[in-house]
């Protein structure tokens, strides 16, 4: 074999990126490095991976697909050998870890450097999306645990619940309302909602009205959920939310207020999924282990827990 799996690597970002320049940055090594990979990958292959666009990135070609696969493969039975010596000893190699984006702000860093800090020959390659994006890269085995909620879990998932969020009313300054000790969904329907517009976690919040047989006004939409909280500072009006940043003000120095839903509402349990066919190496099974003692009812890395 005439090649090296870090250079396997390197394929596998341009490939899962698009681009030599995001490639390198995920890498974390020059661009030169990445390039001079893929030529060697190709000469030895005998294979065009790629077809480059000037200015434009990088498509992989059909053989390219089908290269990328088998990549990935070979790493993750490569990082199986450090699992396997795990077995004897302190857990190590690399796990990939995918986290929900409005949860990985809040969560992940003290979760990642905590546990790399009790397992110093473990890394963590962190990866941030939307609940279908999680879902789907677990399937594809792009990533090997999410920490997320138990939005539309099906029975190729395994998921084990953590501590539950219930939904709340996030209000600013301005708004009258911020000063309640809690909010029906019945008196915000007539009020502009800025809904969190992210895959599956809509469906989980235009639900609730639903339920209640009321019909919510959403007069703006974002799937980033900073802008959703600016604008709600800003008067907009109001959004509701799960998570509870223990940052109460927005991005643009603005205060923000938290009142609690009236009513039987469905909290959001934060938990981890895996794919339920995939076999857990040690180093994941000690990771959940890790976000077990970390993620409690009262206490949950970045956020406030939940009233009461």
């Amino acid at each position: 074999m005439k090649f090296t799996l870090r250079q396997l690597e390197y394929f596998i970002a341009a490939g899962e990126t698009g681009s030599i320049t995001l490639a390198s940055e995920q890498a974390n090594i020059s661009q030169p490095s990445i390039s001079t990979a893929i030529a060697h990958l190709e000469q030895e292959l005998g294979v065009q991976l790629f077809v480059r666009h000037h200015a434009q990135g990088l498509s992989l070609t059909p053989a390219g697909r089908s290269v990328l696969r088998e990549a990935k493969q070979l790493i993750k039975q490569a990082e199986c050998l450090y699992s396997a010596a795990s077995e004897l000893g302190q857990p190590r190699g690399s796990l990939s870890v995918g986290s929900l984006v409005t949860l990985a702000p809040m969560v992940m860093p003290e979760l990642s450097h905590s546990f790399m800090e009790a397992y110093p020959g473990t890394d963590i390659r962190q990866s941030e999306r939307d609940q279908e994006a999680l879902l789907n890269g677990l399937r594809r085995v792009e990533i090997d645990v999410a920490v997320t909620y138990d939005l539309q879990i099906s029975n190729d998932i395994d998921f084990t619940p953590l501590v539950a969020l219930p939904p709340y009313a996030l209000f600013g300054e301005s708004d009258p309302l911020h000063v309640r000790t809690q909010v029906t969904l019945a008196e915000l329907s007539g009020r502009p909602m800025i809904l969190l517009d992210l895959p599956i976690s809509r469906d989980y919040f235009l639900a609730m009205f639903a339920k209640e047989q009321v019909e919510p006004k959403v007069s703006w939409r974002s799937p980033h959920q900073e802008v959703v909280r600016t604008m709600v500072a800003n008067g907009y009006g109001y959004a509701l939310f799960n998570a509870r940043p223990k940052a109460q003000i927005a991005l643009d120095g603005k205060r923000l207020y938290r009142v609690p839903l009236a009513g039987d509402h469905p909290p959001a349990v934060i938990g981890l999924a895996t794919l339920r066919q995939l076999t857990k190496s040690r180093l994941i099974q000690v990771f959940e282990a890790h976000c077990r003692n970390l993620i409690l009812e009262g206490q949950i890395p970045g956020m406030y827990p939940p009233e009461g």
